[in-house]
């Protein structure tokens, strides 16, 4: 895994840069072979920003966030870059079983809607009988 951390208008401390490691790290789990996770963090008025790019062999992630805080900011670039590896992830799933075109979540949230459709109808039959 290749890191590259930059600042802009922000005073480099080894703190945030442990943070910012110990996020990499987190990240690279999901990751195999040649990564680069590249960081870019910024203050703007009372903004912190932070801005995550994850470039691999079959893939490219990116995600930007803004907070009151910088750790709250990468705490919420990781979330962004978790969801879109799920995203991508379910994806593939689905392309590897071609026999279920849904994902587990997606049959679960129409389920919901089948049930709330048939109470609603139930309802107001009675209240029209």
């Amino acid at each position: 895994m290749k890191l590259k951390i930059s600042f802009k208008h922000l005073k480099h401390t080894p703190a945030l840069d442990e943070r910012i490691k110990e996020k990499s790290e987190k990240l690279s789990k999901y990751f195999e072979g040649n990564t680069s996770i590249s960081w870019v963090c910024w203050v703007h008025g009372d903004e912190h920003w932070a801005e995550i790019k994850v470039h691999g062999p079959k893939f490219d992630f990116f995600a930007k966030a803004c907070a009151d805080n910088m750790y709250k900011t990468l705490d919420i670039c990781v979330d962004k870059i978790d969801r879109q590896f799920e995203k991508q992830k379910d994806i593939f799933k689905n392309r590897l079983h071609k026999g279920s075109n849904e994902s587990p979540k997606y049959k679960e949230i129409q389920a919901r809607i089948r049930d709330e459709d048939e109470f609603q109808k139930k309802e107001w039959e009675e209240k029209t009988a």
